[in-house]
C-alpha cells in the first residue's frame, strides 16, 4: 500500500505523453493498457487524440512494475496478480498526477482503458474512498475525479473476476463502451447489465461492433482477431468522442 503521490512517482517515469509541440493547457486524455501490457494499437489511439488536440498519455502499469509481458501474460491475464480493483489505484494516481502539469487543463480530463484498464477504470469510479486502503491506497479520496469529463472503454473487462462489476459508479462522466460482439470474456447481455447499473438515470453510449475481444490489436492470439476496418472505425469514433466531450482545440 502507498499513496497517491508515491503511486504516481513509480508510474511517471513509465509515461508516455503524445500531444501537440506546445505549452498551452490543453484537455487530456489518460490511456489504460489491457492485461497482455503496452501494445502497438494505443499509440494510435494517442495520435488520433493528438489530431484533435487532446493530449495523450499512455500509462505502462507493468513497465512501472518491472513486469514482462510474458510475466502479465502468466499473472494479471490469470487474474493471479492486479487485478482490476487494486490497479484503480494507478488511474487515481494518474489523475491526480497528470491534472497538476502546467500543459494539462485539469479540468477537461479523459480516461480510457481496454479491457483490463477498462475494468480499473470501472473499479476507480465506484470504489468508495472514505477509508484507507481502497485500490491499495493510503489516501484514497486525493485525488479529484470532478475534472474527468469523458471515459472511453473498448471492451472492458466484465466478468466474473469483476466482483464490483455491478455497483453504481460515484462519479458519472459522459461515457462510450464499446462491446465486442464475439468477446469471449462476456456475453453482450452481461456487459450490457453492467453498464444498464453503472450511472443510474445516466445514459451511457454502446457501440457494439462484431468483432472479438482485442479486435484492433495488431496481432492476435487464440479466439481473438484483429480487424483493420473496425480498428479504423474505432479510432475515429475515439477521436469524435473526446472532441466532443472535452472539447477540440486543433
Amino acid at each position: 500500500m502507498d499513496t497517491t503521490a508515491e503511486r504516481w512517482a513509480m508510474l511517471e517515469p513509465h509515461t508516455q505523453h503524445v500531444g501537440p509541440d506546445d505549452d498551452r493547457a490543453r484537455p487530456a486524455v489518460l490511456l489504460f493498457h489491457g492485461c497482455g501490457g503496452l501494445r502497438a494499437h494505443l499509440p494510435l489511439y494517442a495520435e488520433a487524440a493528438k489530431a484533435a488536440g487532446i493530449r495523450a498519455f499512455i500509462i505502462d502499469s507493468f513497465g512501472a512494475r518491472g513486469w514482462s509481458r510474458a510475466f502479465a501474460l502468466a499473472t494479471v491475464c490469470t487474474g493471479v496478480r492486479l487485478r482490476g480493483w487494486a490497479r484503480a489505484g494507478d488511474v487515481m494516481a494518474a489523475i491526480q498526477g497528470l491534472s497538476q502539469r502546467p500543459d494539462v487543463d485539469g479540468s477537461r480530463l479523459g480516461l480510457a482503458g481496454w479491457s483490463h484498464g477498462g475494468w480499473a477504470i470501472m473499479e476507480a469510479l465506484s470504489a468508495p474512498r472514505e477509508m484507507a486502503g481502497e485500490m491499495l491506497l493510503r489516501d484514497p479520496a486525493a485525488a479529484d475525479l470532478s475534472g474527468v469529463k469523458a471515459v472511453f472503454l473498448a471492451y472492458p473487462y466484465v466478468g466474473v473476476a469483476a466482483t464490483g462489476r455491478f455497483r453504481p459508479w460515484r462519479h458519472c462522466p459522459k461515457t462510450l463502451a464499446v462491446i465486442a460482439a464475439r468477446d469471449h470474456l462476456t456475453t453482450v447481455r452481461n456487459a450490457e447489465r453492467v453498464l444498464d447499473v453503472a450511472c443510474g438515470h445516466v445514459e451511457i453510449e454502446r457501440w457494439t461492433v462484431d468483432g472479438t475481444h482485442a479486435f484492433d490489436e495488431p496481432t492476435g492470439a487464440g479466439p481473438m482477431r484483429h480487424d483493420q476496418a473496425l480498428t479504423d472505425e474505432a479510432l475515429k469514433r475515439f477521436a469524435g468522442f473526446l472532441g466532443e466531450a472535452l472539447g477540440a482545440e486543433v
